[in-house]
């Protein structure tokens, strides 16, 4: 499943992310981006110049991951975002439906 804002993402178990302390942390997805043009680093190689970014649970900072380090877990159903005088929430299914 395609990983997406919103979504709650664990950090796949490899040498690199075990290397790092990373292997198998979770937290939630905040953005993705084109490294090549914003400048990013990235954990992991980013083959398709795209990154995703996760705030990882019980830490300060987000990182930015190449996709295929990063596996699924949930949509994070009732997260709420407000956009300008807009409230949204997030459904099981991952739309984000206005109240």
């Amino acid at each position: 499943m395609a990983i997406s804002f919103g979504d709650n993402a664990r950090v796949a178990t490899t040498p690199l992310t075990t290397a790092l302390g990373l292997a198998g942390l979770t937290g939630a997805v905040y953005g993705e981006t084109t490294p090549s043009i914003t400048g990013v680093e990235v954990v992991g190689e980013a083959t398709h110049d795209y990154a995703i970014n996760v705030r990882l649970d019980g830490r300060e900072e987000s990182l930015w991951f190449a996709p295929e380090l990063l596996e699924f877990v949930g949509h994070a159903p009732g997260t709420e975002i407000v956009i300008g005088d807009r409230r949204l929430i997030r459904s099981e299914s991952g739309e984000w439906i206005e109240e």
